[in-house]
């Protein structure tokens, strides 16, 4: 780098993203004897400091600045603007993708789309991205839990014009994302409800893996949570932490470094949530385990309940695709056995394997079957029905 500076009496930018704090440290170092301007790149604020540094936050754009960047970028393209609004405020595009995006809608890409695909980073292996099938039908919930999902929905659809041109993003220094609770017990249909999501707004479902984000080495967690955090920010992604009691769970009174290095982790957890500009949904099947400061950040709870007698006859009705050869289903029977969603539906995909396997419809003995695998499970009696 010296000998580049002299010859080509240049400047540099370094890229600061995936560097470790001793290589952080060795660059300090070089910037003071280097003799050239040098401009340090870092998505963490304060990652270094020195005699000659100067810091300087670059903030992302607000809404209404994302707004007038799209639509200029269409106007340049050859688009007429009018859907830029939606667009703008779930998509937070740099200035080459939103040109791009404007291209593409030029050439006849739904903006939504175009902004979708621009919009959509390398997500690193801590992460599982889906593409979610999952529709408001596949939903077996009552009234008042499906309603919340609803207003979910709306809380990402319509937040230009509430934020924006209603002014609520005026009253509050930040540029609020929403953070979703789902609990209940398991196989109520809670992951499926975030998939749901997703689907409806035609967004990407990123789901956390944590046996790839938690790290035993200190920083390392912190680390890992920041880049999932800033990649589903970059796509507008919805983010998924499922069984997020392993994460998000109460903080320990102090009794030696573990303590304090995991009380570390959940209050940088607890200060990401608030600063997320999308959704996120935690899913957990014991809300009293999560830590009380992150029930306070949560915008909405919703508490998926475990379905009684007539729900899982509504459940079994629908568990079988209407392709699907079925012989002597009685749902009223097989509702008297308890089972949550999750399990009825795999005791539907079991069955129809064995129905497939027979060359012949799905049968009552297929299901006697699958329900005797199920049930066996949890140690419970086999299906006597």
């Amino acid at each position: 780098m010296e000998r580049e500076t002299v010859l080509a009496d240049c400047a540099w930018g370094i890229d600061l993203e995936q560097a470790e704090a001793a290589e952080r440290d060795r660059l300090a170092r070089l910037t003071e004897e280097l003799g050239a301007p040098v401009a340090l790149l870092s998505g963490e604020e304060a990652a270094m400091s020195g005699p000659s540094l100067t810091s300087v936050g670059i903030r992302r754009l607000d809404l209404g600045e994302r707004r007038e960047l799209l639509k200029s970028a269409l106007l340049r393209a050859g688009t007429p603007a009018g859907e830029e609004d939606h667009a703008a405020g779930v998509f937070d595009l740099t200035v080459d993708a939103a040109e791009a995006a404007a291209s593409d809608a030029a050439c006849g890409t739904p903006l939504w789309q175009a902004c979708r695909e621009r919009a959509r980073p390398s997500f690193t292996g801590s992460v599982q991205v889906l593409r979610p099938r999952a529709r408001w039908d596949d939903l077996v919930l009552p009234a008042g839990q499906l309603a919340q999902l609803h207003a979910l929905v709306a809380c990402v659809r319509y937040r230009a014009r509430v934020l924006d041109d209603w002014d609520f993003a005026g009253r509050s220094p930040r540029d609020p994302g929403r953070v979703a609770l789902f609990a209940g017990p398991s196989g109520t249909g809670k992951t499926l409800a975030a998939e749901v999501l997703a689907a409806e707004l035609d967004l990407d479902l990123v789901r956390v893996d944590l046996s790839q984000v938690v790290s035993k080495w200190v920083g390392e967690t912190e680390r890992n949570l920041r880049r999932v955090f800033d990649a589903a920010e970059d796509s507008a992604a919805v983010l998924l932490f499922d069984e997020a009691d392993a994460l998000f769970g109460r903080r320990t009174e102090v009794r030696d470094s573990h303590d304090r290095y995991a009380n570390l982790q959940t209050g940088y957890l607890l200060q990401r949530l608030e600063t997320f500009r999308g959704l996120a949904v935690l899913t957990t099947n014991a809300r009293s385990a999560l830590d009380p400061a992150f029930t306070r950040r949560l915008h909405t709870v919703v508490t998926f309940p475990y379905p009684d007698l007539a729900t899982r006859e509504v459940l079994w009705r629908e568990a079988f695709p209407p392709s699907t050869p079925v012989d002597g289903l009685d749902p009223a029977a097989l509702a008297a056995e308890d089972l949550a969603g999750g399990g009825i539906a795999a005791v539907a995909l079991s069955a129809a394997y064995l129905a497939a396997a027979a060359h012949g419809p799905v049968t009552r003995e297929h299901l006697r079957t699958a329900l005797q695998w199920e049930l066996a499970k949890s140690g419970r009696s086999s299906f006597a029905g």
